[in-house]
């Protein structure tokens, strides 16, 4: 914005309207994510530090840190392993890259509206130049623990922290990106769709029903 007037007027118009995550966000460009890890609960020295396990027959249990510290100083250094909460930090995830930005149901349907006419099908948002057979990103039988993804979704490079359904927050990167891994563009050639719950044989319901025939 030109001033700080003009951004406040700018926020304000943007009240209760839905921007989509294309206004946002770009193709290989690297973001922050911010949220929340999964919480695991209190947890010993052996699952929260991975120290070394005492030897099998230690007196008073073995998955402990054996000597805290010296006489003097007369106190528990910091640097010594605790027992404490493991998981539930909030965590700055920097140089996530985003592989894809796709379209939710409605979004492809108004894509193939302007494309094709009122008759036309969607593609589906999980194709590739290399895969073009119209496929969503759901997998075969949903995501575990989350289901379908009818919305817009975005795709990065690697995982990110928290559970499933946990919300997160991604912002732009707070640097310049120079590095040639960063400015890389990334042309995908096949999304994988088959089942997460097994080992999974085919990307979509048609190309079951195609092998498999009638049951």
């Amino acid at each position: 914005g030109i001033n700080a007037e003009y951004k406040v007027d700018w926020a304000r118009s943007m009240f209760e309207r839905q921007v989509p995550i294309g206004n946002v966000f770009s193709q290989d460009e690297m973001i922050d994510v911010i949220g929340v890890t999964k919480g695991h609960g209190v947890k010993g020295v052996v699952s929260r530090w991975h120290v070394k396990k005492l030897p099998r027959k230690t007196h008073k249990g073995l998955r402990k840190v054996a000597c805290i510290g010296a006489w003097h100083p007369a106190r528990v250094s910091f640097t010594v392993a605790r027992v404490g909460q493991k998981g539930y930090f909030h965590r700055t995830q920097i140089n996530n890259k985003i592989y894809r930005i796709g379209l939710g149901v409605q979004g492809q349907l108004e894509a193939a509206k302007t494309e094709g006419g009122a008759a036309a099908k969607p593609k589906g948002n999980a194709c590739t130049a290399y895969d073009p057979a119209p496929k969503d990103i759901t997998p075969m039988g949903g995501f575990p623990h989350y289901g379908e993804v009818k919305n817009d979704y975005i795709m990065i490079k690697g995982c990110c922290q928290g559970p499933k359904k946990r919300v997160l927050t991604l912002r732009k990167s707070l640097f310049t990106h120079t590095k040639r891994r960063a400015l890389e563009k990334i042309d995908l050639k096949l999304i994988d769709t088959t089942s997460k719950f097994g080992h999974g044989r085919f990307q979509t319901r048609a190309e079951k029903h195609q092998f498999m025939g009638p049951l």
